[in-house]
């Protein structure tokens, strides 16, 4: 038998384990159930790959996210390791090859998702192969107290029944201790071994900073640590215009966002990787997956939704091991933001029922129909059809896709559909005078493409312009160019989503057997909400504590880095006749903002702002037009 540290070596490069990954590996490969809990940047992945590739045998990874499994099948396939993954939209053909292609075609590792061990295709097949391992990632997923409560998650315990002589791993980089005795019950461990690496990041220096104006903040922070750092916004359009702000003021930055199309999302992920581009402003839909070991500062412009979530984002941050720091931004605003965008709008089980009917007749599902059925999605259309607020539905969707009603996969997609309105004399006398460019593209296109002179055809654009090799947007230049000149007609859309029903139509039925988890994770979802909102009040308990104690970890020291600890560290404050002395002094010369002042002062803001408020009250200065502060002539 290879060794694991022969197998790291080989298609990892290194030459010793990350801590705790070598014993877990070492349990695996002996057969125990396992459950490992290791933070952000700890390596789970390979705590799987590793026992998979020593012992004979495929590998079964379950997981509920789609880009997370591509990129880790596109991983091991660069390093020669044969992978696939089931996703959604896969025809029924192509799922029956994929499946033979595990029995038969020495293939180490089939990701899917929960959905798809409901199909009796697929467990039929499991039953055939040679299963070495049964890898579940993202296992706080199957408990209902998890922060990604996700039904399907207990369908897990088919695979064991399936085979039950292959041991199982678990792995998840958050899970309170309520969610481990979750886990370990529903995925039937047998005498398991349990890992905890503790969640103590001693480098990481947890910030948060109350500022009534946080773009001046956030631009403080990242010219202070001019390095690589994540920005965390609350949605798409916060990515780019706080990207487009920084870039104003200097600083080197690119966005990301669930919104954008493969191609923008590689090209902007590459600049931030390689460092052309600094800072990366994004939704939380970026940083699974992402090792970038130099990342200085991970900075949340808006609250995140629980403590489970910040603390995985912030874990994105100094995998180096140098200090680091992960930074809340937070105004008296926000309190309320968060209450709107995470608990007014969680949808009711009546809205859910609305919803839910209104997806069926958007996509002209009948009653009792619609199983495994794709389309593509666009999300602003629908909303607009239905005259729906757009924060519920999409809250609604998460929950029918948390509950495995279907699966929402948050992608861009381009759908070119083309019809020639012309004879072939036509065409070909209209030819004659057109560039070589337009003659190369519709012959790639008539050779690639059948009936087209019959029917719509939706074509492939990239398809074409690697056929013709001619790139894409010349492709798409040239098709409008034929269809202005009534050549063609032409159907150009974009949709940044697609939607797998999983279930067939049965409306109000299909909702209550969800009911209940729709009204436990609604509570739930409130109490992450006053997680967060205790977390960012409490000024007085170490910040690194704080999420030590959530996660379970009760006997942790204050850290000495984090904002508190700063704060009760240094001196004593001022008294506030010596501040006002101070301020005084500074504006002999010119009047100055609250801001100059305290950079000139190095006294805290709350302190001048209270120094200021009395010196107003005194009359002793004024605020000139420009908003600054002068000393009033006596």
């Amino acid at each position: 038998m290879q060794q694991p540290l022969d197998i790291l070596e080989r298609f990892w490069g290194y030459t010793s384990f990350k801590p705790l990954q070598d014993v877990v590996i070492n349990d695996v490969i002996n057969g125990y159930d396992t459950l490992a809990l290791m933070p952000t940047g700890g390596g789970k992945s390979m705590c799987f790959q590793i026992p998979a590739l020593i012992k004979d045998g495929i590998c079964i990874v379950v997981s509920p996210l789609v880009a997370l499994m591509k990129d880790q099948v596109q991983q091991l396939n660069q390093k020669g390791i044969k992978a696939l993954c089931l996703t959604s939209g896969i025809s029924y053909n192509d799922l029956d090859t994929f499946l033979d292609n595990c029995i038969y075609g020495n293939y180490k590792f089939l990701y899917l998702s929960p959905e798809r061990l409901q199909q009796e295709l697929v467990q039929d097949r499991i039953r055939q192969m040679n299963v070495n391992l049964i890898a579940i990632d993202e296992a706080h997923c199957i408990s209902q107290w998890g922060n990604d409560f996700r039904p399907a998650y207990k369908n897990i315990s088919l695979l064991r029944e399936l085979k039950p002589h292959v041991n199982c791993i678990a792995l998840t980089a958050s899970a309170t201790e309520k969610v481990v005795d979750d886990i370990v019950a529903n995925l039937d461990f047998v005498t398991p071994k349990i890992h905890k690496q503790s969640f103590e990041r001693a480098n990481l220096a947890y910030m948060v900073f109350h500022e009534e104006d946080k773009l001046y903040r956030l631009e403080t922070i990242l010219k202070k640590n001019p390095a690589s750092s994540i920005v965390y916004v609350r949605n798409r359009k916060a990515t780019l215009d706080t990207a487009l702000k920084l870039e104003q003021l200097g600083l080197s930055a690119t966005y990301y966002h669930g919104g954008l199309s493969n191609k923008e999302k590689e090209k902007h992920q590459h600049q931030w990787i390689n460092n052309q581009k600094m800072v990366m402003v994004a939704t939380n839909a970026f940083g699974m997956g992402i090792d970038k070991p130099d990342v200085k500062t991970v900075i949340h412009l808006h609250l995140p939704e629980s403590i489970e979530s910040y603390f995985q984002e912030a874990g994105r941050a100094g995998r180096n091991g140098n200090k680091a720091f992960a930074v809340i931004l937070k105004n008296d605003s926000d309190k309320q933001l968060v209450e709107n965008q995470f608990l007014s709008i969680l949808p009711s089980i009546k809205k859910v029922k609305y919803i839910y009917k209104k997806l069926c007749n958007y996509f002209q599902i009948s009653y009792g129909e619609g199983s495994y059925e794709t389309f593509d999605f666009k999300f602003n259309h629908f909303c607009k059809t239905y005259e729906l607020n757009s924060l519920l539905a999409y809250n609604v969707l998460r929950v029918l896709d948390r509950t495995s009603v279907i699966v929402l996969s948050k992608q861009f997609n381009k759908k070119t559909t083309v019809k020639f309105v012309v004879t072939d004399t036509a065409l070909f006398a209209y030819l004659s005078k057109q560039s070589l460019k337009v003659n190369l593209i519709v012959k790639t296109i008539l050779r690639t493409y059948g009936g087209i002179f019959e029917h719509d055809i939706k074509i492939n654009s990239v398809l074409v312009s690697s056929k013709a090799n001619i790139p894409e947007d010349d492709v798409i230049t040239v098709l409008k160019q034929l269809e202005a000149d009534s050549i063609i007609s032409l159907h150009l859309t974009t949709t940044d989503a697609q939607i797998t029903f999983i279930e067939p139509r049965e409306d109000d039925k299909t909702i209550n057997r969800i009911s209940h988890i729709i009204k436990q994770q609604n509570e739930l979802k409130h109490q992450q909400v006053s997680s967060i909102l205790r977390y960012i009040e409490n000024t007085t308990t170490c910040r690194s504590v704080q999420l030590l104690s959530y996660f379970g970890e009760t006997n942790a020291k204050a850290c000495g880095i984090c904002s508190v600890c700063i704060q009760q560290k240094t001196k004593a404050t001022p008294h506030i006749n010596n501040v006002k002395a101070l301020i005084l002094h500074h504006l002999k010369a010119t009047p100055k903002s609250s801001r100059e002042l305290t950079e000139l002062t190095k006294i805290s803001e709350n302190n001048i702002h209270q120094a200021i408020k009395q010196l107003l009250e005194e009359d002793v200065i004024s605020v000139t037009v420009k908003n600054t502060y002068k000393i009033n002539k006596e």
